[in-house]
């Protein structure tokens, strides 16, 4: 049917009479998910975060290492993440018990002070790395190179980095994966924001390697959308790219630019968009995301204020398709209709049943 993105069937049109079609499996569990952004941990203070429908207390040890344990006192199950940061450990909040970063009760301040060998909860390997903190949810062995490459988050020029921001979102993660991966939406969804009409017609490559998926879309010669104008003010007319990398299963890095018609893409500028999934529960996501622009061309006086701009549009940009999906999830197709429709779904498959061997 002309007109009709690839992966989009015209045939299925009725809703699914199921609520709950949109999950389509087990969660992958032996891989990292983004728990927090580092910033949000601070020292002495325990919070509280559910991931893949696990609820989890997170706290900063002494010398400011990141721990993560099971939020559930061994004793009265107590949410851990209620308590406070007593040294290296989780004071619970119940009864004063105190749990280091393995998990073990070290101190029972009642009676005999006996700690029976059975009071302890479980804890999550836990890196901070690329300004946030990622958890390990599974049974095998942390595999530390498992943790994508998001290099751009460490740059020093902390005016070209938009504010670490998150929101959660109320439908299933793969959604939000097939919203990210399908960058045509921009000139409807965002129109005037981050594209418009003249990027309709665009030139689209998609690359699978491994468990990495890259998608690419140009258009030549359009309008310059208002996110990328302030960026590069007084070219009103530009060539405008991106490319998105999806590597399984919830991590996204996006560069998009713009630069003068005819003209070598480095030379112009843009931003790389950073967006890290968690899975939260069956329905919701947890959505921590930023951007890091490159090749800077503005004035280093006017960058704050670029920046702040920039943090303000995404955040107003996310909101949108946000709203979008919650309304989507419960007008869906079946798993199986899924996964015959996106591939991204075959590749979470597959990475399901190699982390529950």
């Amino acid at each position: 049917m002309e007109g009709v993105p690839v992966n989009v069937n015209p045939r299925i049109a009725q809703p699914a009479r199921n609520s709950k079609a949109m999950i389509t499996g087990a969660f992958v569990r032996n891989d990292w998910y983004v728990a927090m952004w580092g910033d949000d941990l601070p020292r002495e203070q325990v919070m509280g975060r559910t991931i893949l429908n696990e609820a989890v207390a997170l706290f900063r040890k002494a010398d400011g290492s990141v721990a993560a344990l099971a939020d559930r006192c061994a004793h009265r199950f107590a949410p851990l993440h209620m308590g406070k940061v007593a040294g290296d450990r989780i004071q619970c909040a119940y009864h004063g018990l105190e749990f280091d970063g393995a998990g073990t009760c070290l101190f029972n301040p009642h009676g005999n002070k006996r700690v029976p060998p059975s009071a302890r909860v479980r804890s999550y390997p836990l890196v901070e790395k690329h300004r946030a903190i990622w958890i390990w949810m599974g049974d095998k062995p942390a595999d530390l190179s498992a943790i994508p490459d998001f290099g751009p988050l460490d740059t020093p020029e902390q005016s070209h980095v938009t504010k670490l921001d998150w929101i959660r979102i109320k439908a299933n993660y793969e959604l939000v994966i097939d919203n990210l991966l399908d960058l045509s939406h921009t000139s409807y969804l965002h129109d005037g924001l981050l594209g418009n009409q003249d990027m309709v017609d665009a030139e689209i490559t998609v690359e699978q390697v491994g468990d990495t998926v890259v998608v690419g879309r140009r258009s030549m010669n359009s309008t310059i959308p208002g996110l990328f104008a302030i960026q590069m003010p007084g070219h009103p007319r530009v060539d405008k790219w991106n490319t998105i990398r999806w590597t399984a299963p919830g991590n996204l890095l996006l560069r998009s630019g713009v630069h003068k018609p005819g003209t070598d893409p480095e030379t112009g500028t843009g931003y790389y968009g950073i967006h890290f999934l968690t899975p939260e529960t069956d329905r919701t996501t947890l959505y921590h995301f930023t951007a890091v622009r490159w090749n800077v061309l503005t004035e280093e006086s006017a960058n704050e204020q670029i920046r702040e701009k920039i943090s303000v549009m995404r955040r107003f940009a996310f909101a949108q398709p946000a709203r979008v999906r919650s309304t989507i999830k419960a007008r869906t197709v079946t798993p199986t209709r899924i996964k015959a429709l996106n591939p991204a779904s075959k590749i979470i498959e597959s990475r399901r049943s190699a982390s529950a061997l």
